[in-house]
């Protein structure tokens, strides 16, 4: 722990022991200078963390150097010899123009059609569009009037169609555009004044609606042979709550709880009932599940960068070093380890951690009275426990070609979340986050099973589902006849 070539470390551990050894001073002023110490053990602490070496992103980083892009000599653009793609006419265009030559601009003689020379504009044509039904009245000779049928979901005498609502929802949930900006979107470009309240009920309708994805989502990530769990903070008018996410590679389940542990997952309704392996960061609460565990290397490498960086812990690079060859070896061999390589490679990983007690030892008690607890440690010190005693989780990854090296899928499924936070900074109500929430579920696994966004909302409001939820689906009444 340096600042300004001035090793802080040192100088507190010399300024403790000067405060040990000083017998004249007063209880008082040593009380006063070990909270002084506290202080100054605490700010730089916070000032040694960066996006390398804990969770913090990159965008928190002091003084955060930008890269500067790199000038090769080549000019932009695409280089000699390289395979580009260039645009494509279409064989059915919507609007075909002939152009005729003027026969008065040539030179006599005779001449006969032989064909024509294409050309194409691809372009946009947005416009409101607007489907009137006029059902038939007829009356007979009592006066009695009978009149024909309306389309289902014709109810009103002006309304919105799926189209509008899923452009709205689309640009609301997925993009995240405030209201506002979405209202001025419908009325420049569609000429329709749509309102707050419109929008905010094409929402809930899509949330309403997919109530039956819900369900099926939890159903499906239970029966899955490796699922991502983690958590984030979420602003709910003016209070924090939290938003808990279960991901795999087809699906995707968030969902918002005023708590964070296992109170919140076993409302869900996820991982009280999944066998398989569950990959998370070390979250306490969820070892109190029956399942198989496999803990994020990428939080390991941060934590040991921290160790190394500000605790002066070699061990701790030694250690990064060898998860980061690990991960190379189990990638060249295909997604998992011979069983001796694997052995080999975990005899390397206990002799290190050996190793690194004699340079990070246990604390020891303090002469005198035994004190209730169990005592303190350094955060490197936790970290050399936590890779000792969960050993088999944290390498689980060399034996299991389904297990990943890290958490990965759950931390990106979920970063989109922060960013609608940095956008409307809160949510105004717990309801308004329940509705984000189970569409961007929908949404993202839509995504996941190669269905476009625009598709996903344009089936929800014609009361369709896209073909793999509605395989599920019937797979479930299959399984039930």
């Amino acid at each position: 722990m340096t600042l300004d070539s001035i090793d802080i470390k040192a100088a507190i551990e010399a300024v403790e022991k000067q405060l040990q050894e000083d017998k004249q001073a007063s209880i008082a002023m040593k009380s006063a200078v070990s909270l002084v110490l506290i202080v100054v053990k605490l700010l730089m602490a916070r000032l040694g963390v960066n996006s390398r070496n804990s969770s913090l992103p990159p965008a928190n980083d002091p003084n955060r150097a930008k890269k500067q892009r790199s000038f090769n000599g080549r000019k932009p653009g695409g280089q000699p010899n390289h395979n580009g793609s260039t645009l494509k006419s279409v064989d059915d265009p919507d609007d075909i123009r002939t152009l005729n030559i003027d026969k008065r601009t040539l030179p006599a003689g005779d001449y006969q059609a032989v064909g024509f020379e294409r050309r194409q504009i691809i372009d946009l044509r947005i416009e409101r569009y607007i489907t009137e039904f006029r059902a038939q009245i007829l009356e007979n000779a009592d006066g009695k009037r009978f009149v024909a049928k309306f389309p289902a979901g014709v109810t009103r005498p002006a309304q919105y169609g799926a189209s509008v609502k899923a452009n709205a929802v689309y640009m609301s949930m997925f993009q995240l555009i405030p209201y506002e900006r979405v209202q001025t979107h419908f009325a420049e470009n569609f000429d329709l004044p749509i309102s707050t309240g419109t929008l905010a009920n094409f929402n809930r309708d899509a949330y309403e609606r997919l109530a039956t994805f819900e369900v099926l989502a939890k159903q499906s990530l239970i029966r899955e042979a490796v699922v991502h769990a983690d958590e984030t903070g979420i602003n709910v008018g003016g209070k924090r709550i939290w938003l808990h996410n279960a991901s795999s590679a087809q699906w995707t389940l968030f969902h918002p709880h005023a708590k964070r542990g296992q109170e919140a997952m076993d409302d869900i309704g996820v991982l009280a009932s999944f066998r398989g392996t569950l990959v998370h960061d070390h979250w306490k609460p969820y070892y109190r599940y029956g399942c198989t565990h496999a803990l994020c290397n990428a939080h390991h490498l941060r934590e040991l960068s921290y160790a190394h960086e500000e605790d002066a812990q070699q061990w701790a690079k030694a250690m990064r070093e060898l998860l980061l060859a690990i991960n190379e070896a189990v990638a060249t061999a295909g997604g998992v380890l011979a069983v001796t390589d694997a052995a080999s490679w975990r005899r390397r990983y206990r002799r290190l951690l050996s190793q690194a007690d004699t340079q990070c030892p246990e604390p020891v008690a303090p002469a005198g009275p035994p004190k209730r607890g169990r005592l303190k440690r350094s955060k490197s010190r936790n970290l050399l426990e936590r890779l000792r005693d969960y050993e088999g989780d944290v390498l689980r990854f060399m034996e299991s070609a389904e297990v990943p090296f890290t958490n990965n899928q759950g931390e990106r499924d979920i970063r989109m979340t922060k960013v609608q936070q940095k956008i409307s900074g809160c949510f105004r109500s717990l309801d308004g986050a329940k509705v984000f929430c189970r569409i961007r579920s929908y949404l993202s696994t839509c995504r996941k099973n190669e269905v476009g966004i625009g598709e996903a909302l344009e089936c929800l409001f014609n009361d369709k589902w896209p073909a793999f939820i509605q395989n599920k689906l019937d797979d479930v009444v299959a399984g039930a006849e």
